[in-house]
């Protein structure tokens, strides 16, 4: 404690020694200028270079090294006088009033405000390199991500050239009223002169209209470019989604991707053309609004400038939270809109199990989740505008005080600090936008990241493949598979699984749930990328295939297929091109549905509604086959499609399957009507295949198969679908 206490007393003696001996030189100054010693300018230099001298020693002698900011803080303490001295002269040829002896206290106070503002604007734009690595690589990451979307701007770069343009007559007409308004009060004051009056007037109604025109002009061409930006950058997201494989859509939860469908692709616009914009036009307005007011008051303009750093102190505060609190409600809202869509997708089962007050009370809590973080984030900014107004009002205050001493000393008129005012009035605004607008741009540029990195992504499963025959066989062959589901790595599914798929047969797959059935057809869809193993089509790799071509030619119908909104034609058609209607009726016929469809009162353009809800169940699986046979697959995978028929609708539509000779068909199946059909019985157990041969010879070989028709086959019922032999 004695230490402490010594420390900051040794501290102060220093800081009171360092002031003591600047005092001094400046009072030294200001004699040698008395005596005309010296030239006024090389005087300053001289002194600016003691003084930097003296405090630097002293600095030295009490901190043992000097900080950057330290270094800052008194080289621009002793430069800024002799650079803004050298500046007036070369400037306005005059010297500066802060010469006289009377005035050193007041001139070495207000250099001292001055040279500390100078460097708290220096701090909080051009920080130290000594950083934490993550602020570079973070602030690195958010460039790079502005340019990229500045380069998918491209095809919009007329629309975003005409209203750059537009901005810059909106901006510089509109710097010009405020000028002709004090130009206007100075006439009425002064001997009154109609045509000057006439002319004034005149102008100011000029850049007036000149200004709202270009301020419309320039709005309409960037809304447009914002529009045609977003809708490209929704249908690129969303063609980049569709290109990812199954995986992907099983650990990203859906409300998250429409939130970047819907929300972070608008920000996306916004960051370039929106913050541009504003950023642009603020800027050239700041400028010219300073080279006017330097015009009127060069000293009034450096008085007003001193707020700048302080404003960029409290904006660069307020962005860091106002960023962090901003990126947690994108997530919350993401999560919020992830609960909604589950629930909305899954309605009936939250009705079935009287789960609704539930389901409501969660997404409540994601909502107050969000509330919480937007009142900590109304709080924050409630803080930082009065913290703002205060500053702009203590800065009205010092410039009223001022104006009013140098209209007494003639030298400014009432127009001129009228335009004054108003040009400051609009230049701290214009600051305090400047500070604002970085960091909204750096807001939106994280939702841009997110969006680029799923435009970015590539999937997992590859679709390179190039290989597309004339003709096809459908031989396939699975060879020493080894597989586990991306979610769950440390769980194998299939270990050394191997069969063969022929030509012409049916091959059945049966055995208990979760062994692995419905996993062989996932793999042969190509939805997952094996760890080890290769399945083969006529003796060529699968993943060798061109994507499309291979799965016109393999075809899935599922247990519990999905229709989507739109016609009866349309879902059977899905996914071709040039699909006529007669081959559409002919693939109906095949699979049962034909009938049904012309009682309906449209026929085949009837809508099937949200999921085919307009349709039951029966119907939307023969509508699923045959939105598979009209592609006339040759290889057919059917994935216990009959549980959903009855007897006379399950018949035909096995029989009219049998009526393609040439077709290799694998069918996952739990009803003994059906296995006894297939050429070929693959009993699945623990990842592999256990037994393999007809049903007789299964039968004959009273091994797993026999076990299983035994226990759950019940006399009358052929099938055993109450062990759930469903399958992943």
């Amino acid at each position: 404690m004695a230490g402490k206490t010594f420390s900051l007393f040794h501290t102060a003696a220093a800081v009171t020694a360092a002031v003591c001996v600047d005092l001094s030189l400046l009072y030294a100054s200001g004699l040698l200028e008395t005596l005309s010693v010296s030239s006024h300018l090389a005087r300053l230099w001289v002194c600016a270079a003691l003084r930097g001298s003296a405090l630097t020693g002293l600095s030295l002698l009490v901190l043992g090294d000097l900080r950057p900011l330290l270094v800052r803080v008194i080289a621009l303490y002793c430069l800024l006088p002799a650079v803004f001295e050298t500046g007036s002269e070369a400037l306005h040829h005059e010297k500066g009033q802060c010469d006289r002896l009377v005035d050193a206290r007041s001139c070495w106070l207000l250099r001292a405000a001055a040279s500390g503002a100078a460097a708290l604007f220096w701090e909080i734009t051009f920080p130290d390199s000594e950083q934490p690595a993550a602020g570079k690589e973070t602030r690195q990451k958010s460039r790079v991500l502005f340019l990229r979307v500045l380069r998918l701007y491209r095809p919009h770069y007329l629309l975003l050239l005409g209203g750059s343009v537009f901005l810059s007559l909106a901006v510089v007409c509109e710097m010009f009223i405020p000028f002709y308004t004090g130009r206007v009060i100075d006439i009425l004051g002064d001997q009154y002169q109609l045509s000057e009056f006439r002319s004034a007037l005149l102008l100011m109604g000029l850049y007036s209209f000149g200004s709202s025109v270009s301020a419309g002009c320039r709005g309409g061409l960037l809304l447009c470019a914002i529009s045609a930006f977003t809708c490209r950058v929704k249908v690129k997201l969303f063609g980049a989604l569709t290109k990812q494989e199954i995986g992907f859509f099983e650990t990203i939860k859906s409300g998250e991707i429409t939130h970047r469908l819907s929300k972070d692709t608008e920000l996306m616009g916004r960051t370039v053309c929106l913050n541009v914009n504003v950023l642009l036009r603020t800027l050239i307005k700041t400028l010219g609004m300073i080279s006017l007011m330097m015009n009127l008051s060069w000293k009034l303009t450096l008085l007003v400038l001193m707020e700048t750093p302080v404003t960029g102190l409290i904006q660069n505060i307020y962005d860091t939270h106002y960023q962090r609190l901003s990126l947690a409600m994108q997530n919350s809202m993401a999560s919020a809109n992830e609960a909604a869509t589950e629930v909305v997708y899954s309605i009936r089962v939250a009705r079935s199990f009287n789960a609704e007050k539930q389901e409501a009370r969660r997404y409540g809590d994601r909502l107050m989740g969000i509330q919480a973080l937007r009142n900590r984030r109304d709080i924050v900014r409630a803080v930082y505008l009065l913290v703002q107004r205060l500053t702009g009002l203590v800065m009205q205050v010092l410039m009223l005080y001022y104006g009013r001493l140098f209209i007494q000393s003639g030298q400014m008129t009432t127009g001129n600090l009228l335009s004054f005012i108003l040009y400051q009035a609009d230049l701290g605004h214009s600051i305090r936008t400047l500070a604002y607008i970085a960091g909204d741009m750096l807001n939106s540029v994280g939702a841009a990241g997110k969006v680029f990195d799923y435009l970015d992504r590539k999937p997992q499963v590859s679709t390179d493949g190039k290989l597309k025959p004339d003709r096809l066989m459908g031989h396939i062959s699975f060879q020493h598979l080894s597989f586990a589901y991306p979610g769950k790595p440390n769980k194998t599914v299939l270990q050394d699984f191997s069969l063969e798929l022929k030509p012409g047969q049916m091959t059945a797959l049966v055995g208990p749930s979760g062994e692995g059935k419905s996993t062989c057809v996932s793999l042969l869809e190509r939805f997952y990328e094996l760890q080890d193993g290769e399945i083969l089509l006529d003796n060529k790799p699968l993943k060798s295939y061109d994507h499309r071509y291979l799965h016109e030619k393999v075809a899935v119908v599922s247990q519990d297929p999905v229709l989507f909104s739109g016609s009866i034609r349309d879902n059977i058609a899905y996914g071709l091109t040039g699909c006529s209607l007669d081959q559409i009726q002919e693939a109906a016929c095949q699979a049962n549905a034909h009938d049904f469809i012309k009682l309906l009162a449209k026929g085949y353009d009837t809508e099937v509604g949200e999921g085919g809800g307009q349709l039951s169940k029966s119907e939307k699986q023969r509508i699923a086959v045959a939105r598979a046979l009209v592609r006339k697959p040759q290889v057919l995978i059917l994935d216990e499609i009959t549980s959903s028929l009855d007897t006379e609708n399950q018949n035909k539509v096995l029989q009219a399957l049998t009526e393609c000779p040439n077709q290799t068909k694998l069918v996952i199946a739990h009803k003994l009507e059906t296995v006894k059909r297939a050429d070929q019985i693959a009993v699945i157990g623990g990842g592999k295949v256990e037994e393999r041969g007809t049903h007789r010879q299964l039968m004959d070989l009273k091994g797993k198969y026999y076990q299983l028709v035994e226990r759950h086959f019940a006399e009358g019922d052929s099938t055993w679908a109450e062990n759930g032999l469903t399958d992943r």
